[in-house]
Formats: C-alpha cells, structure tokens, sequence
C-alpha cells in the first residue's frame, strides 16, 4: 500500500459538529458512504478507539469484515482527525486490508472534509488499476457530495443512490465532480494523524 493511495476532499457549509456527528455515528456514516451498507459497533474502549463489523452487499454477494477506528478533537488549529484500519478474510472482496484517515478542518463558512486512504487488491493489481481503484474512488467522490448535500440542505442520503446522481438533468443532484480527488498523488496520505500509525490490526 502507498503508491496508489486514494485522496477527496470537499468544503461542507455547515458546523464541525454537524460533520463530526453525520461522520462518526456508525448508522449515519452508512447511510451516506456508499462503501459501505452496515456498520455495527462491536467494543469501545477507554481512549475511544471503537471496533465495528461492516458489510457491503454486492450483486450477487454481500462482503463481511471488521475494522478499528479511533478519532481525535484536539488539532492545535481546531482540526479533528479520525484514522481507520480495516480487513476482510473475503477472498472474493475487490478490497484487502486497508487504512486511511480523516481530516476536518475548519474554514471560512464551513468544514474542508478530506479522506485519504490506501488498501491491498483483493482481485490483483492489474483489474484494480483499471477498474476497481477508479470507481471506488468516484464512490467516495459521489458519498461526499452526497453527505455535503445531507449536511448543507437536510437532504437525506437515501434521496440520491448512486444510480441516480449520474442521470443527467438534475443541476440540483450532488456529483462526484463536486468534489477534488485524486488517485495516486504524493499527498494522498499527507494530512493522515500520527493515531494511523499506532492503530492496530482490526
């Protein structure tokens, strides 16, 4: 992992509590993200760091696995963070073990929301490359415009599947061109907390 890193990032105009709690409350987070359908808390312990299940159903199969996040609130600028670690033993799964963060930083008029994470194929570098890293990408483009329109407008997720934000037509729809990401540049993994590195295997 590393050389292909994932990166987005959007301004949301709302307040960092209302980002901060859409983000880290496991049944909102999978309302809006499409990567995943469920996640399920499974521990909490004593210096916030929190175990989940979660679940992504496909077309014909749903991928199981479990992950560890931890978040932080005391950014010397009034910045949060929140790393992640996660796995799956599904050999079927396009996406291995993985890692990445979460970055708020408070703006003029809102929160800049980025993300930059990283993982091992789970179909083989080469059908990654060319398919799976993109559109995971573009799903995460897609999820923050989404969870934007959530945050700014009272817009419930469940409002705009993905199917339906690429319809053409609708000025008002959120869009994966919304937003700024990347695939592969320098500074995907730039802004990940010094928690990433610490946080043990899920």
């Amino acid at each position: 992992m590393g050389t292909r890193a994932i990166r987005v990032e959007t301004v949301i105009a709302a307040d960092i509590e209302t980002v901060w709690r859409l983000t880290q409350e496991p049944m909102a987070h999978a309302r809006w993200d499409a990567r995943f359908s469920r996640i399920v808390p499974t521990e909490r312990g004593a210096d916030g760091r929190w175990r989940f299940r979660y679940e992504r159903r496909m077309l014909i199969r749903t991928i199981r696995g479990t992950g560890i996040a931890l978040g932080t609130r005391d950014g010397a600028d009034g910045a949060r963070t929140s790393a992640l670690r996660f796995t799956t033993s599904d050999r079927l799964s396009p996406l291995s073990d993985g890692r990445g963060f979460w970055r708020y930083e408070p703006v003029n008029g809102g929160v800049r929301f980025i993300t930059g994470y990283d993982y091992a194929p789970g179909w083989g570098s080469l059908l990654d490359r060319v398919l799976v890293r993109p559109l995971v990408a573009w799903m995460t483009a897609c999820s923050f415009a989404r969870l934007r329109c959530w945050a700014e407008r009272g817009e419930e997720p469940e409002r705009w599947p993905l199917w339906r934000m690429v319809l053409p037509g609708r000025r008002d729809r959120p869009r994966a061109r919304d937003c700024v990401w990347s695939i592969g540049r320098p500074e995907a993994l730039r802004d990940a907390p010094a928690t990433l590195v610490g946080l043990e295997a899920p």
